[in-house]
C-alpha cells in the first residue's frame, strides 16, 4: 500500500495532536523553568542580611515620616486646603529610596560577588532570571508597602482629628471604606512596587550598585527641585506630568483632582511606562552582554 503524500499525513488527526502536543511540552517546560528561577531568587533575597531591615525600613521610614508631617499640620477653624490622606502618605516619598536601594541590591550585588554567572550558568534564559527577579521583589515590596501605607494612614487618622481635621470642618476621619482614600491608598503600595521595577531595571542596564542607586535617586528626587525653579508653567507642568516620582505621587490626590497636571491613573501609568522602558531595557542588554 502507497504511503499518502505529506501534505495529506500533515492533516490526519495524529498530525494534528502532534503539534498542541509539542506547545504544551513547550510551555511546560517554561513554566517549570519560571518556577524554579523564582524559588532560586527567593532563596537567595530571603537568606540576604541585609532583605530583612530593608523591609523594616521601608514600613518604619514611611510611617514615621507620615506621622511626623501629619503632626506638624494644623486645621484652623477657618478651614485649610490641606489634602488629608495625601498628608498622611507622605512618608512614601523616603520609604521609595529604601524600596529603591532593595531593588538595586537584588542583582547588581550579585554582579559585584560574581555571583550572576552562576546564577545564568544554572538558568541560561536569562529573561526568566530578570522575570523572577521582578516577581521575587515585587512580592516583598507590596508586602512591605501595604503595611506602611496602612501604618500610616492609621496614624493620620488618630493624629488629624486632634489637629482641626474633623467634620465639622469638613473632613470625615480617613477610612478606606471612602473611594478616594482606597484609591489613594493602593495606588501608593502601587507605586512603591513601581519604583522597585524601575530600579530594578536600572540595576540591570548599569550593574554597579553605586551608580544605579544614585542613578534611581537622581531621576526621582532631582525633578521636583528642578520643576520648582522652572519659571514657565509649560515646563512646570510638562516636568509634574511625566517625571517617573511628581506623575506617580499624583495617585495619592483625594482633592483638587481638577488642579492635577495629570490624573491619578494617568500618572501612575507614566510610572508603570517608566518601569517597563527600564526592564526592557536591561532585559536586552542582560541578554547581549556577558556576565
Amino acid at each position: 500500500m502507497s504511503q499518502a503524500p505529506p501534505a495529506q499525513r500533515a492533516n490526519r488527526p495524529d498530525g494534528l495532536r502532534a503539534e498542541p502536543e509539542g506547545m504544551r511540552n513547550a510551555l511546560h517546560a517554561g513554566w517549570t523553568s519560571l518556577r524554579e528561577a523564582l524559588r532560586a531568587e527567593w532563596t537567595k533575597l530571603r537568606t540576604l542580611p541585609g532583605t530583612p531591615w530593608l523591609l523594616a525600613a521601608i514600613i518604619a521610614a514611611t510611617v514615621a515620616v507620615s506621622t511626623a508631617a501629619t503632626a506638624a499640620v494644623t486645621c484652623p477653624s477657618g478651614g485649610c486646603s490641606v489634602d488629608p490622606a495625601k498628608l498622611s502618605l507622605t512618608g512614601i516619598d523616603l520609604g521609595q529610596a529604601v524600596a529603591a536601594i532593595l531593588a538595586v541590591l537584588a542583582i547588581s550585588g550579585e554582579y559585584s560577588t560574581g555571583m550572576i554567572r552562576t546564577t545564568l550558568t544554572a538558568m541560561p534564559r536569562r529573561a526568566t532570571v530578570l522575570a523572577a527577579k521582578a516577581a521575587v521583589v515585587t512580592g516583598l515590596v507590596l508586602a512591605a508597602g501595604t503595611i506602611a501605607v496602612l501604618g500610616s494612614l492609621l496614624a493620620g487618622r488618630l493624629i488629624l482629628s486632634g489637629h482641626g481635621f474633623t467634620p465639622a470642618h469638613g473632613y470625615p476621619p480617613l477610612s478606606l471604606g471612602d473611594g478616594p482614600v482606597m484609591r489613594a491608598a493602593a495606588g501608593s503600595v502601587l507605586y512603591l512596587a513601581l519604583i522597585a521595577l524601575l530600579s530594578l531595571g536600572v540595576a540591570t542596564i548599569i550593574r554597579d550598585s553605586g551608580a544605579a542607586i544614585g542613578t534611581v535617586l537622581g531621576l526621582l528626587y532631582l525633578s521636583p527641585i528642578i520643576a520648582a525653579a522652572v519659571t514657565s508653567p509649560h515646563w512646570h507642568n510638562g516636568i509634574e506630568r511625566y517625571a517617573p516620582m511628581s506623575a506617580g505621587l499624583a495617585i495619592q490626590a483625594t482633592t483638587g483632582l481638577r488642579s492635577l497636571p495629570i490624573s491619578p491613573w494617568g500618572g501612575l501609568g507614566v510610572l508603570a511606562a517608566w518601569a517597563a522602558a527600564a526592564l526592557l531595557a536591561g532585559g536586552l542588554l542582560l541578554r547581549l552582554r556577558d556576565a
